[in-house]
Formats: structure tokens, C-alpha cells, sequence
């Protein structure tokens, strides 16, 4: 395809991630990137230094604009909205603030059932109604699919328990093994919210949508299965029929995938701990996959980036239905142009081997 005719298919709306969601043919396998608007982009951060992520995320016209540059800059498949997952956490009553470098800070901890119930139901429109703002300009300005997001039960509580960041989870775990009626009507009022909040998204405008699990591989799959996948069992049961394929991904989680397979999902992200043959024998085939190219593999040299990316889309392809993206999100320290010449690069070497 030479460069003109790529400028002309690209102003049609390009549907390839959402036909890979739903295990669809496909021409190439499609490419998005977690954090793809970040820290490593240039513009990114001159926009920061006028803004606090909290910030941004409260005025829709720059919050479009920092969810677009990945777009215009990289021709990656789809878009994610930049937001915050403790974003509806704030909205529920929850005085968080997000710390630069650090991550999120809470000053009211949740400790007992009282904690829980002063938790407020959350209603998009009247509670968040700068975020659906921001998906309404962006599904007027992209030509790829947009995709909302949520966190999930167990990686908010873990901040809204330990009060922050924490490497152990020792009062998140604490709560759930001494005070499970505390957990569970903390998963309950936390698993409403993200329907709530999912279906907001999607009626805003969200082709698809992706509950991130960042710290649940710190259960084992015992664990999880006895105090987070009843949550997320409703969750994802709630969210069938939404018009939008749904995306589950955690870190650290292969012991995890046996379990996920039970779940009502579309899609299944992989850390990149498991190669993607291996996450596919232990989930099946009717998921389709996503990932997951070690992060830290784009600070190498270009040709060993496209190496590692065949070798992950070598495994990706055996299937029908595959996204290519990263086992988690991109570094600050990460260069445009490598995020460029590997989205030219699976496009490319996707296509040509189909």
C-alpha cells in the first residue's frame, strides 16, 4: 500500500480493533499501546506543566487533546481515554489526590463497615459529567475506536485500604481475611459503581471497554476466586449486551487466567510473563488475546524491538482474534519514534504473513 492510498483508507473509520475483539477477520493485527498519552511524549508534557492530571481530566477540550496525540502521532488502532481509574473514586467521596512520580494518595483510608456506607452511588451524568464530555469530542474527532476504562474492585480497595500505593497489601489482604463483611460490602459498592460507570462511558460514546486489575496478581487464585470473582463475575455479567466488547487485564497474573476463563469477558490482556500460546491453553479459544510485549523491550535497540514483536505476534497470530499491545504500560523514558517504527512494523509484518 503506498503512502497515499494509506492517508485515504485511514480518513475512513477503522473498525480492525473491534472486528479483533470479537475474533473477526481482520487484515493485520491491530495496535494500541497502555499509557500510549504519557510522560514520554513531548507535548504531553508541556501540557502538564500548566495542568495536574486532575486537572486535565476536568477540561474535556484538553483531556480530548492528550487522548488524540497518540492517535495523530503513532496510527495505532484505537484510543484510550485519558483519565484516571480513582477519577469516579473521588466521586463517590473518596478525598484522593494523585501525586506526581508517586500515585494515588488517600486521606480517608477505608478501615470499617461505616467507611462503606458513606460511599456515594455515583450517577456519570451528574457526577462526572466533564469525563462523558470528553468522550463525546473525542468520538466526533477519531476515525479508531475509543475505549473507556474502569479499574477494578480489588486494585481500588487496595488504594482506598492501604491509603496508597503499597508493595505487600498487607491491610488490603487483612481486611479480607478478618473483616469479610467489611471486603464484601466494599466489592459490592465498588462493583455497582463500575457498571454504573461503564455503561455511562459507553453511552457517551466508548466502542469498548477495558477494567483494569493492576495489583490482583498479589492473590493467589484461591484467593481470588473466593473474595473477588463473585464481584467480578456480576460485574462483567451486568456488562453483557452492552454493545461494546469488554477487556479484563491484571499484572502478574498467569496463575490467574485458569480462573478467568469462567468470566463473561471478550478479551483477555496478558502480562508478559506468559507467552501468548501458553495464556491461550489456559484460557481456551473463545476470548480473544491482548499483549504483551515487555515494556522495558522498547528502550533496546530498534532491531531487537521488532524481534521480541515478532516473536510476541508470531505466538498472537496462531489465533483469530488478537491486539497487539504491551504486557503493561509505556515508560516515561520511552522515545516516540520507537513507538512509531513498531506500530509501522506490526502492521506491516502482520499483514504480509496473513
Amino acid at each position: 500500500m503506498s503512502k497515499n492510498d494509506e492517508v485515504v483508507n485511514r480518513m475512513a473509520f477503522n473498525d480492525t480493533f473491534l472486528r479483533a475483539c470479537r475474533r473477526q477477520p481482520v487484515d493485520y493485527t491491530p495496535v494500541w499501546y497502555m499509557r500510549q498519552a504519557g510522560r514520554y511524549q513531548p507535548e504531553y508534557r508541556k501540557i502538564r506543566e500548566k495542568y495536574s492530571l486532575m486537572e486535565i481530566c476536568e477540561i474535556p477540550e484538553v483531556c480530548a487533546e492528550v487522548t488524540l496525540l497518540p492517535i495523530q502521532q503513532l496510527n495505532v488502532d484505537a484510543a484510550i481515554l485519558f483519565s484516571d481509574i480513582m477519577i469516579p473514586v473521588k466521586a463517590m467521596g473518596v478525598d484522593v489526590d494523585i501525586k506526581g512520580g508517586y500515585g494515588p494518595v488517600i486521606a480517608n483510608p477505608i478501615q470499617h463497615t461505616s467507611d462503606v456506607e458513606k460511599l456515594r452511588d455515583i450517577d456519570p451524568e451528574g457526577d462526572l459529567p466533564k469525563t462523558l464530555e470528553t468522550i463525546r469530542i473525542l468520538r466526533r474527532e477519531l476515525n479508531v475506536p475509543l475505549i473507556g476504562f474502569a479499574g477494578a474492585p480489588f486494585t481500588l480497595a487496595s488504594y482506598m485500604i492501604e491509603g496508597g500505593p503499597s508493595k505487600n497489601y498487607h491491610k488490603t489482604k487483612q481486611m479480607m481475611y478478618a473483616a469479610p463483611d467489611v471486603w464484601n460490602a466494599l466489592m459490592d459498592k465498588l462493583g455497582r459503581m463500575i457498571v454504573t460507570y461503564m455503561k455511562g462511558q459507553v453511552a457517551a460514546g466508548a466502542q469498548a471497554i477495558q477494567v483494569f486489575d493492576s495489583w490482583i496478581g498479589s492473590l493467589s487464585p484461591i484467593d481470588y476466586r473466593q473474595y473477588v470473582w463473585p464481584t467480578m463475575r456480576r460485574i462483567f455479567e451486568e456488562l453483557r449486551g452492552i454493545g461494546a466488547p469488554v477487556i479484563y487485564f491484571g499484572i502478574n497474573t498467569g496463575e490467574l487466567l485458569s480462573v478467568w476463563k469462567e468470566l463473561p469477558i471478550d478479551v483477555i490482556g496478558v502480562d508478559w510473563r506468559v507467552p501468548l500460546d501458553a495464556a491461550r491453553n489456559r484460557v481456551g479459544f473463545d476470548f480473544a488475546l491482548q499483549g504483551n510485549l515487555d515494556p522495558a523491550v522498547l528502550m533496546a535497540p530498534q532491531q531487537v524491538v521488532e524481534q521480541k514483536a515478532k516473536e510476541v505476534l508470531d505466538l498472537g497470530m496462531q489465533q483469530a482474534g488478537y491486539i497487539f499491545n504491551l504486557g503493561h504500560g509505556v515508560f516515561p523514558e520511552v522515545k516516540v519514534e520507537t513507538l512509531q517504527r513498531l506500530t509501522e512494523f506490526v502492521h506491516s509484518y502482520s499483514s504480509s504473513v496473513r
